[in-house]
């Protein structure tokens, strides 16, 4: 068994991993929208990071991070130099997500970002962990990066699977293990590949938000029907 790591007093400042393992293996998306998180979804990474169960907490951020620990650690989330993502599901429950954390530009040596995600426990399984790696893959090529770094505990097989299928340079050191993926550089191709992706997910998340207005309006119109009716047959029975 490994050892757990330390608890810090606060969330690590660098992202860690916790896909999680599936019950069941469901059938694979063609597409994921995945759209790119700002400050305005601090709340909703919060809540998708706290409802985690503590074996998730534990992988994601090497140990058994509280909610107080967790509250700092998306506090701290720097959305003008890193890049946050995720995918929604119809409701707009942020249901898997991921931070992709970026190297200072003067920062010496290989310019690495470093890759950190989590799948809620009830969306295992369609292949939105490996999804997020390949976004995360992509905007790295096109900032310009050589390479993507992932650090985690070496018991969270189902990211290091993901790694190593990407093709990344695996090294265990006991109960932490660290993954190296290069990258290629960024083409007319990828870059376009990166634009229709972005614009579709954020097509596909305003006509969630729109079904959500409606469905609330309707909501609201079958409480204030049912009141009607209630009073009238209150009335009639008088």
């Amino acid at each position: 068994m490994p050892t757990p790591a330390p608890q810090p007093t606060d969330a690590p400042a660098a992202p860690s991993v916790a896909m999680g393992a599936a019950p069941q293996k469901a059938a694979q998306p063609t597409w994921v929208p995945i759209r790119s998180l700002s400050p305005s979804h601090r709340l909703l990474v919060l809540t998708h990071l706290v409802e985690l169960p503590e074996r998730d907490r534990y992988l994601r951020f090497g140990y058994a991070a509280t909610d107080e620990q967790i509250g700092r650690y998306v506090d701290s989330l720097n959305f003008e130099r890193d890049e946050v993502f995720g995918v929604f599901n119809r409701r707009l429950d942020l249901i898997a997500m991921a931070h992709l954390a970026y190297p200072n530009a003067d920062a010496p040596g290989p310019h690495a970002a470093e890759f950190g995600g989590s799948v809620s426990a009830h969306a295992r399984g369609r292949g939105y962990g490996g999804r997020l790696f390949e976004h995360a893959m992509l905007h790295a090529r096109n900032r310009g990066l050589d390479s993507l770094f992932i650090h985690a505990l070496s018991e969270n097989t189902t990211m290091l699977r993901i790694a190593r299928k990407a093709g990344a340079t695996v090294e265990r050191a006991g109960s932490e293990t660290d993954a190296y993926l290069r990258l290629p550089h960024d083409t007319l191709a990828s870059q376009v590949e990166q634009w229709v992706g972005d614009g579709a997910a954020e097509i596909d998340y305003r006509l969630k938000q729109q079904a959500h207005i409606v469905d609330a309006v309707l909501g609201a119109i079958t409480k204030v029907k049912s009141g009607i009716g209630k009073s009238s047959d209150k009335a009639a029975q008088d």
